[in-house]
């Protein structure tokens, strides 16, 4: 028997090239894992006008985590990719957590001059199932002069309350300093109620250093002064973006993994590359998969095996730390499977010993 159930969703462009690499790597550090491929995708809404089946939740309900690769092809919007396949998702399994690690990965340049490893180490904690992201609203007097849309952004208290708690725990395991993103002069009603149940949380834990800091100015200080910063958490619009320049900030997306965690653990976790698609390099065999690797370990971890995870990890840093194999991306020659393939063989070499 299997002990992992485990559903990929490779998707479109780079997803699939990425998506395989990730499994061989997991399957060198973890073999009794069964998965199961869904071919959920652009390519299937242009075949039937939706991008996954009506019962698409309910088939993965079962799995104990998905593997999902890049979304997102010419031709569908991304309104349509999105809403129809990756939020559902996130929604329908309580996965209100998104987790983005970014950190400068051993071999790798920053973007920042000078900056290394230890001035670049960040955990966003970004809020994954409500704020800024409603689909209340609509287009107003369509056609015409006054033609308008409105967009309802959407803050409950269970809602707000949940990710900055579980910021909080997540800062008190690291360096215990906390950043809460806000933008309080401009949003007149969301941002103060967020800052509030930020600051009446705060006082449950006296330990944690807290700082809040206006949306545009935090994405500065990511910029210049990076060492300040430990764990991040924000709503579902600024936890993205800010997520988006940290992981090019540290070295570009193809490095930055993520996790969409449902914390209660009712329902799988579902686990991803930050970057998108990439079609114009789709298939040619030169996409980076570490992302889409350090997302498998991130699952890894989440479902308990922290030594294979572990073994994952190091096996990533000490591939890049090396030189030898590396994307064109990173400077090197090495094809997607190449880099792939000597990941997984020294994760197999670790976590065995």
């Amino acid at each position: 028997m299997p002990r992992y159930r485990i559903a990929t969703i490779p998707g479109d462009g780079i997803g699939v090239d990425v998506t395989v690499e990730a499994v061989k790597v997991l399957n060198a550090v973890l073999p009794d894992i069964a998965w199961t491929e869904f071919d959920w995708s652009c390519e299937q809404y242009l075949r039937t006008g939706a991008m996954m089946p009506e019962d698409g939740p309910r088939q993965l309900a079962d799995f104990d985590a998905i593997l999902l690769g890049a979304v997102g092809f010419p031709g569908v919007a991304d309104h349509i990719s999105l809403w129809g396949l990756l939020i559902p998702l996130r929604r329908a399994f309580g996965q209100y957590v998104n987790l983005r690690p970014v950190r400068l990965l051993p071999g790798t340049e920053s973007a920042l001059r000078g900056r290394t490893a230890d001035d670049l180490d960040i955990l966003i904690v970004r809020e994954n199932s409500e704020g800024e992201y409603s689909a209340i609203g609509g287009t107003h007097n369509p056609g015409r002069p006054d033609e308008f849309v409105v967009q309802e952004s959407i803050f409950t208290r269970t809602g707000c309350e949940r990710i900055i708690r579980y910021a909080f725990e997540q800062a008190r395991g690291r360096d215990r300093k906390l950043c809460s993103a806000t933008k309080s002069n401009g949003l007149i009603h969301s941002m103060p109620y967020w800052d509030s149940i930020f600051e009446r949380i705060a006082a449950e834990y006296p330990e944690v250093e807290t700082r809040q800091m206006h949306v545009d100015a935090l994405a500065a200080e990511i910029v210049l002064h990076p060492d300040r910063l430990d764990v991040i958490v924000g709503s579902n619009l600024f936890g993205d973006i800010l997520s988006d320049l940290a992981a090019a900030v540290t070295g570009g997306l193809g490095l930055a993994p993520s996790g969409n965690i449902n914390p209660a653990r009712d329902a799988p976790s579902m686990f991803e590359a930050v970057h998108g698609s990439a079609p114009d390099i789709a298939g040619r065999g030169i996409a980076d998969p570490v992302a889409q690797i350090l997302a498998g370990a991130m699952m890894l971890a989440h479902l308990g095996e922290s030594a294979a995870a572990a073994a994952v990890d190091r096996a990533v840093c000490d591939v890049l730390a090396e030189g030898a194999v590396r994307t064109p991306d990173l400077g090197g020659t090495a094809t997607t499977a190449e880099l792939g393939t000597a990941i997984a063989e020294r994760a197999a070499a670790l976590v065995t010993r």
